[in-house]
């Protein structure tokens, strides 16, 4: 076996092991070290591990809904859906004026300004099709958002503590002012258990705003013929509440179940965090970074301030 094949393969196997290893560590130190291993060594799977974290995501976030109560979840996340309704026109507003100023092009800033206000990865990617943005303006603003997702999963629990916020503020501030699922869920799972049903909640509920979005866009954009991607796992993530809270289920089965998408959450993160790297990095470049900075402060102190004077 050549030298260069060897190396390879320890890799590759190095790489596997530390994704099981993340199965029993906090999201956090999954996530961190995904991206140490990415920049360090350079990820051996990317494609694999691309495709991997978007479906673990979509179960894990099902499984989490065998953890919680409908009616429970429903009365913590209602002032989350008002925020919701409020930030997402105030994004997507304040997104295009900027990305003007900034000379950042039409379809990359209404991309980052999307994936701010909505749910970051997902969202871009559901609207990218309908406004026909080409790959190089979508990987540009999944990078953007993969950035400062990586950067949200670490510094919210820190600023939640450090203010003292209860579980439910800290919750419902992750869900609005975190770009993606995985780090709302990451950072909800790392302050506390009422937080990560709350910060779910609320996330899943943000994010049927997809729906309209795509269609509002087609509109803007006037382009014919584009579905609509819908995200159907936050259908299945209600469902699993609706037999959670209904139907008679094994205690056991149903905590082994959320504990099972627990384990697999760390597992996604660690999968993300292997996503990152220079070359990402640069292709961010300066504009689109702070275009995606400006929203993400915006979104993210507004909210803040609110949810603590309620």
């Amino acid at each position: 076996m050549k030298k260069e094949n060897i190396k390879s393969f320890g890799l590759q196997a190095f790489f596997v092991v530390l994704l099981a290893v993340s199965l029993f560590v906090s999201p956090a130190v999954a996530l961190f070290a995904g991206i140490l291993f990415a920049l360090l060594l350079g990820n051996p799977f990317p494609a694999h591990s691309k495709k991997a974290s978007k479906l673990l995501l979509q179960w894990c976030v099902v499984g989490l809904g065998f953890g919680m109560n409908f009616h429970e979840s429903l009365a913590a996340g209602r002032d989350g859906m008002i925020f919701t309704v409020v930030s997402v026109v105030m994004v997507m507003v304040v997104g295009v004026l900027v990305a003007r100023l900034l000379r950042v092009d039409r379809k990359s800033g209404y991309l980052i300004a999307s994936g701010t206000a909505i749910c970051g990865g997902s969202a871009i990617a559901a609207v990218a099709p309908v406004i026909d943005a080409d790959e190089n303006q979508t990987s540009l603003s999944l990078a953007t958002i993969f950035i400062l997702n990586a950067v949200a999963l670490f510094v919210f629990p820190v600023v939640g503590r450090w203010l003292e916020m209860g579980q439910v503020q800290f919750g419902t501030w992750a869900a609005i002012a975190i770009h993606d699922t995985s780090s709302v869920v990451g950072a909800g799972a790392a302050y506390g258990e009422e937080a990560l049903k709350v910060a779910t909640t609320v996330k899943l509920t943000r994010a049927l705003w997809i729906i309209p979005l795509s269609l509002v866009s087609a509109l803007i954009f006037r382009q014919k013929g584009k579905k609509v991607q819908i995200p159907w796992f936050i259908l299945w993530f209600i469902a699993a509440m609706l037999l959670n809270t209904y139907c008679t289920l094994p205690e056991q089965l149903t905590h082994g179940i959320s504990v099972a998408a627990r384990s697999g959450l760390s597992a996604t993160l660690f999968l993300i965090g292997g996503g990152l790297s220079v070359d990402v990095i640069r292709k961010v470049g300066l504009k689109p970074l702070v275009l995606g900075v400006v929203l993400w402060a915006v979104i993210s102190f507004v909210s803040l301030a609110v949810i603590l004077m309620l």
